[in-house]
């Protein structure tokens, strides 16, 4: 995926009104009426204690969770066939609030078309044996995942501590990880999201999902329930094309789609998968490049170890953390490693393994990177 995408991407936010659903105003449908009552009843991600506001701080992974769907779960649909009256019908599903987590695997809990939401260690995990799990015995929780890699980053780098205690991270808090994703709907929105302005990709976006609930009376709700893979799938492609979707971008979403409906891609594969399985799998659905992948991973599944070397933010934040004269390089051209070459910024980023995504995303700090300029 090319570089230039961190710098387009930086204005998401406009995205984010058609996938994030602010707690204060979800709504909640029964037996075909919606009810609100302006506070947000769908889950608690965590306890009230420690909660911290978020602020403009966070506003690089608020753009990424914008197209990548790691915030807008606060309620969801439960699936096309529990509708009534052609009513999409929500609920919730809250994952454990302080459960095992390691480095390497998916950290988020998923959501399954269907349904389901699935965490890659259940509560008690670090009791079991590793070949029982299938997994690496976990090393950390989500209460403690965050404090372990700041102590890490700070212990490896003082000069980061500065930057840390001026933007908190929201992604790898406890309330962040207590976020729900469903990977297709993440993924087939990173799709439509591809070349377009934020405003077009969530006017795509909107009329894609309605395409599925054209049964649904309220407008409103006609852009909430997205639609299964299986739905998906069986979709012909002038249908998606009404849509606002090339037909390359209809022909990948389908793609996509049947990955999903046919089971090889899934929430379980994608908790499980180590991280070079994951590249691995995603890049081979057409659509997806490696960037795209790298994103979703950190974005999406709270994957700790994650680093672009590709991403133009994280070249620039990488040159001038280690004292170049971004504004020289930047006139000089280079192509596409003009700030800093890969294998330097890989050299620097290996030191502070297995939290790369961390220090990624405090590179992203260093310049200051503007959500509002990406996209």
């Amino acid at each position: 995926m090319a570089p230039r995408r961190s710098a387009r991407l930086l204005a998401a936010g406009g995205l984010e009104s058609a996938t994030a659903q602010p707690s204060s105003n979800a709504t909640k449908v029964k037996s075909g009426k919606v009810q609100s009552n302006g506070v947000s009843k769908a889950r608690k991600t965590a306890p009230k204690a420690g909660k911290k506001k978020t602020t403009a701080t966070s506003e690089t992974t608020d753009a990424y969770a914008a197209i990548f769907g790691a915030s807008d779960l606060k309620t969801r649909t439960k699936d096309a066939a529990s509708s009534t009256n052609g009513t999409a019908k929500l609920e919730s599903t809250p994952p454990p609030l302080d459960r095992p987590v390691d480095p390497h695997r998916t950290n988020a809990a998923l959501l399954t078309p269907h349904g389901s939401s699935l965490v890659a260690y259940q509560p008690g995990a670090e009791d079991v044996s590793p070949s029982k799990t299938g997994l690496p015995r976990p090393t950390a929780t989500t209460g403690n995942l965050l404090e372990k890699a700041v102590d890490h980053l700070i212990s490896i780098e003082p000069r980061l501590k500065p930057l840390i205690d001026k933007h908190p991270c929201h992604m790898f808090s406890p309330e962040g990880l207590a976020e729900s994703i469903d990977p297709f709907q993440s993924l087939a929105s990173s799709i439509i999201s591809q070349q377009v302005s934020g405003a077009a990709a969530k006017s795509i976006k909107n009329k894609f999902v309605s395409l599925f609930n054209d049964d649904v009376e309220d407008e409103v709700l006609r852009t909430l329930r997205f639609p299964t893979p299986e739905e998906v799938a069986r979709c012909d492609i002038a249908t998606l094309r009404t849509a606002g979707l090339s037909q390359r971008k209809a022909e990948y979403i389908q793609g996509l789609a049947e990955k999903f409906a046919t089971g090889e891609l899934s929430a379980q594969i994608l908790l499980k998968a180590s991280d070079e399985e994951l590249v691995e799998k995603l890049v081979a659905v057409r659509g997806l490049g490696k960037w795209s992948v790298e994103m979703f991973a950190l974005f999406g599944l709270k994957r700790t170890d994650v680093f672009s070397t590709t991403d133009l933010g994280v070249q620039r934040g990488c040159a001038a953390f280690v004292g170049r004269d971004v504004s020289k390089l930047k006139a000089k051209g280079g192509g596409k490693y003009k700030y800093m070459s890969e294998k330097d910024m890989l050299e620097l980023a290996a030191k502070f393994s297995p939290y790369r995504s961390l220090f990624m995303w405090y590179m992203w700090r260093v310049e200051e990177v503007n959500v509002e300029a990406l996209g």
